[in-house]
């Protein structure tokens, strides 16, 4: 996935927009939770007031001071701590979940997505944003946009106060202020650029790892550690200077901020010394003006420390709306027929034409039809890149046709909810895919209702019970990822029983066997043949000593069909499928 650029400033922080739907859900919580933040924040404005009244009214007349105001300060104490506590459980959770939920929607989201997304698609940047990107939003949502609109009730009512308390001194820390805030705004946007910069670099560098380490034993057969190890050194290295740009433009506003915030207060306290000193001013409220003016000061260095965060976040939801935004290619139409159910399918293939996205000048297929009836077996042979695998795809409607159709049971797939179609084939390719679960998992995801003993007769049908038991705890053993403790034949053999299991009309084998030995092979054929019983089967063979029984055998060649026959009558013909089987048999 090639990085977009960067949006224009004048879109700034609007793209959390995007996050409103997921906060939509929680609109009482929220709402609870901004109630909290009001009572914290009028608790700690009354503190200034109640302290001006505390010295003016006992200490300035050199009298006792009265219990009663240090019982209200203790009181209004004890009230900011409780609304602070409350409001930062509510915040928190709200975060957690929003974060939860964004990410739920996000993965179904790529889920919906047709093969031809992650032709151009890395899945370890997708990772990367699944994990990186949400955690910025749920710093962001689950404490610094609290803590933004606290500093911001503080900073507003606080100048308030000043307002009422002197007028004069507010003229100046109101002055002086805005010499404060200038360089925040300037910053700030340069932060959400570098911000979106380093999540891109940190993306690739993600990529980049799970592409090496899902090829590790290649990379060590090729002994190619070292140049990996500078490669990824390399991108990690450019994280970090995009990083390090980023941290020093926060680095300077943080600087800028507590300079000119610390320079304000000194210049106010010097004049309001000043206008003690002549009378014009009491002792008391000069407290409560610089205490009042600590508190604007503060929250003005948590808005220059939470704007950083917020524009962070806000190019990580730019990068989580665009995997949101990505519709799927192969979608269900508005009114999807009903496919009628079969023991036995059929498919009938009529004029096809179809090139991949990403080979546009290049037929995958030109002119390919072909009518396979219940219950055959068809098998489908030629040299590589003819259009075998591309037929299985386009049968399982992971892309669409560009002309022609593709009928199951008499009626087009794309007329079809394709989640519908797909639960009546099984497919077992010739890579198959083991999950990070035990056997007796693996092999009921072919069907998740599935009793033990279902299992457990799909397992022995795939002649694949035999090496199971032999494993330290049976069918509950933990395989590994990708299925690393098991033999290539081993993981062939499991897949098939997942596809016996779901007991489709229709089965696609692609290079079943193409993984085990030859007394793994007689066993698993033996197998495959049960399962083949009864239902229709399409088989991609380039080992032509696996289909000598299918009932038709379809030669293809640069996407078009150019023999058909059993194999008697193809070895007679002496075309394409005579050539292949002379070269099999030399070899």
């Amino acid at each position: 996935m090639t990085s977009p650029t960067a949006p224009p400033a004048s879109r700034r922080v609007t793209a959390l927009s995007g996050l409103r739907p997921f906060l939509r859900p929680y609109r009482a919580r929220i709402a609870a939770a901004f109630a909290m933040l009001c009572g914290a924040s009028a608790a700690l404005l009354a503190v200034p007031y109640q302290s001006r009244q505390l010295i003016d009214e006992s200490f300035g007349r050199g009298v006792a001071p009265q219990s009663g105001h240090f019982l209200l300060l203790v009181a209004l104490a004890v009230a900011w701590a409780i609304f602070v506590a409350t409001r930062y459980y509510l915040v928190t959770w709200i975060g957690e979940r929003v974060t939860a939920d964004l990410r739920n929607a996000i993965f179904a989201r790529m889920l919906e997505q047709s093969p031809q997304y992650f032709e151009l698609t890395r899945t370890g940047e997708v990772l990367s944003r699944l994990t990186g990107d949400t955690t910025l939003v749920q710093t962001v949502v689950g404490s610094s946009i609290s803590m933004g609109l606290r500093s911001a009730f503080q900073f507003a009512g606080g100048l308030i106060m000043l307002a009422v308390t002197s007028p004069r001194l507010f003229a100046w820390t109101l002055a002086l202020l805005l010499g404060v805030v200038a360089p925040l705004i300037w910053a700030g946007r340069r932060v959400r650029r570098l911000s979106r910069e380093s999540q891109d670099r940190i993306a690739d560098s993600s990529a980049m790892a799970g592409e090496v380490l899902n090829a590790i034993p290649t990379v060590q057969a090729y002994a190619q550690e070292g140049y990996e190890s500078e490669r990824f050194s390399a991108s990690v290295e450019n994280s970090f200077h995009t990083a390090l740009r980023r941290i020093r433009v926060r680095a300077l506003l943080t600087a800028s901020v507590i300079a000119g915030v610390f320079t304000s207060i000194l210049c106010v306290l010097w004049m309001g010394a000043n206008a003690v000193t002549a009378g014009s001013m009491s002792t008391g409220q000069l407290t409560s003006f610089v205490l009042y003016a600590v508190l604007v000061a503060g929250s003005v260095g948590v808005i220059a420390e939470v704007w950083g965060d917020v524009q962070r976040a806000a190019g990580a939801t730019e990068r989580l709306m665009e995997l949101m935004a990505a519709q799927p290619v192969i979608q269900a139409p508005a009114r999807p027929l009903a496919l009628p159910v079969a023991p036995q399918a059929t498919v009938d293939f009529a004029q096809v034409e179809f090139h991949y996205p990403s080979r546009p000048q290049l037929p995958a297929l030109d002119g390919f039809t072909l009518a396979v009836r219940p219950g055959s077996t068809v098998a489908l042979v030629g040299p590589s890149g003819a259009g075998k695998t591309t037929v299985f795809q386009l049968l399982l409607r992971f892309y669409d046709v560009a002309a022609g159709t593709i009928a199951v049971n008499g009626v087009d797939v794309r007329a079809l909810d394709p989640q519908e179609l797909r639960r009546h084939i099984g497919i077992v390719t010739q890579e198959p895919v083991i999950f990070s679960a035990d056997a007796l998992e693996n092999i009921r995801y072919g069907r998740s209702e599935a009793t033990d003993d279902e299992v457990y007769a799909a397992a022995r049908a795939a002649q694949a019970e035999e090496f199971i038991l032999r494993l330290p705890q049976g069918y509950r053993t933990f395989l590994g990822e990708r299925g690393v403790r098991l033999s290539g034949g081993q993981r062939q053999r499991i897949a098939i029983a997942r596809a016996i299991l779901k007991n489709p009309p229709l089965l696609l084998l692609d290079e079943a066997t193409s993984a085990l030995d030859s007394e793994s092979e007689a066993l698993v054929q033996r197998g495959l043949d049960a399962a083949r019983r009864g239902r229709t089967t399409l088989v991609i063979a380039h080992r032509l000593s696996t289909v000598q029984n299918a009932d038709q055998i379809v030669v293809l060649e640069h996407g078009r069909i150019v023999e058909s026959g059993t194999p008697a009558e193809l070895l007679r013909q002496g075309g394409l499928y005579a050539r292949l089987a002379s070269l099999q048999i030399a070899a």
